[in-house]
């Protein structure tokens, strides 16, 4: 029953044919069962582990390894090779996919624990009423039309409809949904509208109520939530998109250059050397594949992973605990943040800020208004007057000590002080709790040195010193609990024969039952007049509508000596001691961290279910507005922009700064409307009911004090649920993809000198310059650790000052392209000379002459004054491979700026790259030394001579990019573009969604 919020008590028992004095039958029961099934949330069912080890390996490049894997090991059997050289290869490669796999696999099984979760929120047991007799019974066997009894403590079984109340008030925790009781006739409610309803998981604090069952399982309010987060899609980052297209295009240029190395070479496959045409031609199909093992960066994906890893460790020490490791780069190009209102821009810690009392009435009432200091609920704070000055002993003045005397007693809630956390903490209602506050901030009378006093106790007694005197001086002796329809509580206490009683709640209710008050100059009382009344009621209207603050009315009254009870009509002739205003106070940092998004052009929706003036008032005191003149187009109910046509749907999606009244499914609706614009959208929330748009947001941004569903669907988690630390995350992100982007640029132009000099081998016809093998030791061990280390770059001082870059901004692209093309481009000629010259003109080599090399495949059909076995020698491709690795070192140095030169960025400033360089090294120096390691990698040791060889070649890489580097920093370089590079990507531009 969907809209039973909206029917009558006596509609709703109809609809069910149910008793309300004697519950269902058992053939109701089996009825309604098989109608509407189980109060259960069904099983989903998870993804069979096969299938998600399957899912890892669906990408282009990993095919293409694994192709390269398995033709390798194929012509390895063909050309009759046996033992560890037949597997190494392919051994290798699989092991580095397992590896990635296994990391993939933990992240996804991770993904489904919060659909697991929701069913922590589901009630255990229930009182049912049936067949005339209340019994109790699982959760699960409850249908609709059961009658259930709910009471202090109870979660919540299942949705209901309230039908009859136990006690004079009903109140229900609403953290993760809204419940309490009163009637709607809404047509279009959301949750918060919906009063009379009693949402399954939620958990009653106060009273004792009966209901109507009229949801069960996957009906219910939880339910809807389960099957929208089934129906969420995990969006795909931006970084995750560029390796995606990266890997389309890289498939493509590797397919392309491997054909071209083979057809180049079809003239070669008959020559005498391989003995056929069919060897011929699995010859140079080897040298394609090895291109193909060459070109593709087989340590990128781990080397990402790392990077990211190592930035959620620095991110943790800002507060910001990453779940998910491709979302820190996703932070870097957030456009929106949809900041929820209580608790992230707030303290989330009720205080009293304001109050009111009557100072005299001898020439018309004249009041008086008095400022509170501090926003916790530390007992540290003082009272000021109306021009600022602050009062010494506060309790001297009779209308404050009695406030204060009131706060304390007219109270059920607790201030402790906990060590552990070092902080102060609430038991029971916020706005009692703020009571208590004040009551520690006014003191105790007849103590000159009372504040100093004070200070000297431990945190624990400080905690409620004050309240604790009060609570001695006076005993409780009735109370009557607080109820909507009266709006105010009241409690009756004794003190040396004088009964006393104190009440507290709405003005409009205190007031109208209050005959005199209490006047602040000489402590008497007056009586109220009409003329006093529409004062009181004057600063209350200003305090709730211009300041926005919760505000409570204080009375008392004397009672007749010897009284023990409390009725209802004995709250009336109440004499009138002051008004409170309390507030829920912004942050402290929040401003400046608006001030931050600003500049760095992301915009903040302030997103809140509290009502449209209060959230306005708290977004000009935080800056939200600080930009506008006019709210109008900035500030929408939720309900406003559901009647606006489509067309203006979209454009105040584009100048919104608040949502308010908001329930959940629109947090969804907004996060999904945002995204159909093409922005970055970062979401906060708390509650179960907020996790289907944590998943779908770009950035879904979990509260540490929230629920564990939240942090579950969530990417982040915020341990001290601070917007500012939202703020510094995105910064933090910004800094991380910029390292990102250095160490992508620095393996592509790495594995661009691996393709040229395999291309440029092949194409003059000389020997394999490198093995497959010592291409992999390269891209996964030379080039990974230096990479990694790159990440490590500082942040630079103006990351907060750029635009969000755009999600489809290529990587590398136009001058930048054609400046790690060149770079490239030397990487791979340096690495065929260093080849060439141990040929032609090392000493300890043959010393042929270049047209021998190049004709090396005829040399067993005709005569040489060399043996044809010198073809074989391992000692040039290990000239060739320490040429590449060294010339690598060196370009990895190069990448500790874009455009700075090594002349103003010394290479220790970041030392992790020097670290990693010495230990790239040391590695290379042990397969080259150490005798198995050489035989597997197909290497052997260097002289002296050699070592000088490989160091003239690879030291030019730096003059080079120095020279480049200089041309990008001189203004006309910035406008340096070939035209065929203006239009060329090496990550190929898209549209991040699909319309």
């Amino acid at each position: 029953m969907e809209d039973a919020y909206a029917r009558s008590i006596t509609e709703v028992l109809d609809f069910f044919g149910v008793d309300q004095t004697k519950g269902l039958n058992d053939s109701q029961v089996a009825n309604n069962a098989r109608i509407y099934g189980r109060n259960v949330l069904p099983q989903e069912e998870s993804t069979p582990f096969w299938r998600l080890v399957l899912k890892q390996f669906d990408d282009l490049l990993v095919k293409i390894l694994i192709a390269a894997a398995l033709v390798s090991f194929i012509l390895a059997l063909v050309d009759g090779e046996t033992g560890l050289t037949a597997f190494l290869e392919p051994s290798v490669i699989l092991m580095i996919l397992a590896a990635n796999a296994a990391v993939g696999v933990i992240t996804e099984t991770n993904a489904e624990k919060a659909l697991e979760e929701l069913r922590a929120y589901q009630a255990e047991v229930a009182t049912v009423l049936r067949n005339g007799c209340f019994s109790i019974l699982p959760a699960t066997d409850l249908v609709p039309g059961d009658i259930v009894e709910v009471g202090v403590g109870c979660k919540v079984p299942a949705d209901m409809r309230t039908v009859e109340m136990l006690g004079n008030q009903l109140r229900v925790d609403q953290a993760i949904l809204t419940g309490i009781t009163s009637f709607s006739t809404a047509t279009n409610a959301v949750f918060q509208d919906k009063t009379n309803i009693l949402f399954s998981g939620t958990v009653v604090v106060a009273g004792r109520a009966r209901a109507v069952v009229v949801g069960v399982g996957s009906s219910t309010a939880m339910g809807g939530i389960r099957d929208a987060m089934l129906r969420t899609t995990d969006e795909v980052t931006p970084l995750k998109k560029k390796l995606d297209e990266f890997g389309t295009f890289l498939a493509k240029v590797i397919a392309g250059i491997c054909v071209l190395v083979w057809i180049v070479n079809i003239g070669h496959f008959r020559d005498p050397a391989h003995g056929g045409f069919l060897r011929g031609a699995i010859h140079y199909f080897k040298i394609a594949v090895a291109l193909a093992v060459a070109a593709i960066p087989e340590g990128l994906p781990a080397v990402v992973t790392t990077c990211l890893a190592l930035g959620t460790k620095r991110m943790a020490r800002l507060n910001a605990i990453v779940r998910s490791l491709p979302s820190v780069e996703t932070l870097g190009c957030t456009t929106v943040i949809c900041s929820d209102k209580t608790g992230t821009l707030t303290t989330n810690m009720m205080s009293v800020s304001k109050i009111c009392v009557i100072s005299s009435v001898n020439h018309g009432a004249i009041t008086a208004e008095y400022r509170v200091s501090g926003t916790t609920y530390a007992p540290e704070g003082i009272i000021l007057d109306g021009s600022g000055l602050q009062l010494e002993f506060p309790a001297q003045c009779p209308c404050l000590l009695h406030i204060a005397m009131c706060s304390a007693l007219c109270n059920e809630s607790m201030l402790q002080y906990n060590p552990d956390k070092g902080n102060y903490e609430k038991i029971g209602e916020s706005t009692e709790v703020a009571l208590r506050v004040l009551t520690e901030k006014v003191g105790l009378p007849g103590y000159d040195s009372m504040p100093s006093s004070l200070n000297m106790l431990s945190k624990h007694e400080r905690a409620s010193y004050c309240n604790r005197y009060w609570e001695n001086q006076f005993k409780k002796v009735s109370l009557l609990e607080f109820s909507r329809d009266r709006k105010m509580m009241s409690v009756l206490c004794s003190r040396k024969h004088q009964e006393i009683v104190f009440s507290k709640g709405a003005p409009e209710s205190i007031i109208s039952r209050c005959t005199n008050i209490l006047c602040n100059d000489d402590g008497c009382t007056a009586p109220l007049t009409a003329d006093i009344r529409a004062e009181l009621m004057a600063r209350f209207h200003s305090f709730a509508g211009k300041d926005t603050l919760r505000c409570l009315a204080l009375a008392l009254k004397e009672m007749p000596f010897g009284q023990q009870t409390l009725a209802f009509e004995d709250e009336k002739d109440l004499t009138f001691i002051g008004l409170v205003g309390m507030l829920d106070p912004p942050r402290d940092e929040v401003r400046s961290a608006m001030l931050s998004c600003m500049t760095a052009g992301i915009r903040v929706i302030v997103v809140t279910g509290d009502n449209k003036s209060t959230a306005e008032s708290l977004c000009r005191k935080i800056g939200a507005f600080d930009h506008l003149e006019d709210f109008s187009g900035r500030s929408y109910t939720a309900s406003e922009f559901e009647e606006l046509p489509a067309l203006q749907k979209g454009s105040a999606l584009q100048h919104m700064v608040l949502f308010t009244r908001v329930e959940p499914s629109h947090k969804r609706m907004l996060v999904e409307a945002l995204q159909q614009q093409n922005e970055v959208v970062a979401m906060t929330g708390d509650g179960v009911n907020d996790a289907p748009a944590l998943k779908k947001a770009d950035i879904g941004i979990a509260m540490g004090s929230g629920t564990a569903v939240a942090k579950s669907a969530s990417d982040m988690v915020l341990a001290d649920d601070n917007f500012a630390s939202i703020v510094a995350a995105v910064a933090e992100g910004r800094a991380i993809y910029n390292n990102t982007k250095q160490f992508i640029r620095y393996m592509i132009s790495s594995n661009i000198g691996e393709v040229v000099c395999i291309f440029v081998a092949a194409v003059l016809g000389i020997p394999e310059t490198l093995v497959p093998v010592q291409l992999l030791w390269v891209n996964l061990v030379t080039d990974g650790l230096p990479a990694t280390a790159i990440g490590f770059n500082k942040q630079d001082s103006d990351v907060m000052k750029a635009k969000p870059r755009k999600v489809n901004e290529a990587v590398v692209s136009g001058w930048l392209f054609f400046r790690y093309l060149v770079i490239g481009a030397y990487v791979g000629l340096a690495t065929v000379a260093g080849f060439i010259w141990w040929f032609v003109y090392s000493e300890n080599g043959p010393k042929l002459p270049y047209y021998e090399l190049i004709n090396f495949d005829t040399c067993p059909a005709r005569e040489t004054t060399y043996p044809c076995s010198i073809f074989d020698d391992r000692r040039p491709s290990t000239v060739s491979m320490t040429v590449l690795v060294v010339v690598e070192m060196f370009n990895a140095l190069n990448n500790l700026s874009e455009n700075q030169s090594l002349l103003v960025i010394a290479p220790w400033s970041n030392l992790w790259l020097v670290g990693s360089i010495i230990l790239t090294m040391l590695l290379h120096i042990l397969i080259l030394y150490v005798q198995p390691l050489s035989i597997l990698f197909s290497v052997t040791p260097l002289s002296w001579a050699e070592w000088t060889v490989v160091l003239y070649l690879s030291f030019p890489v730096l003059i080079i990019d120095e020279i480049l580097k200089f041309f990008s920093r001189n203004s006309r370089a910035t406008r340096f573009n070939f035209r065929f590079l203006r239009r060329t990507d090496l990550l190929p531009r898209r549209e991040c969604r699909d319309k």
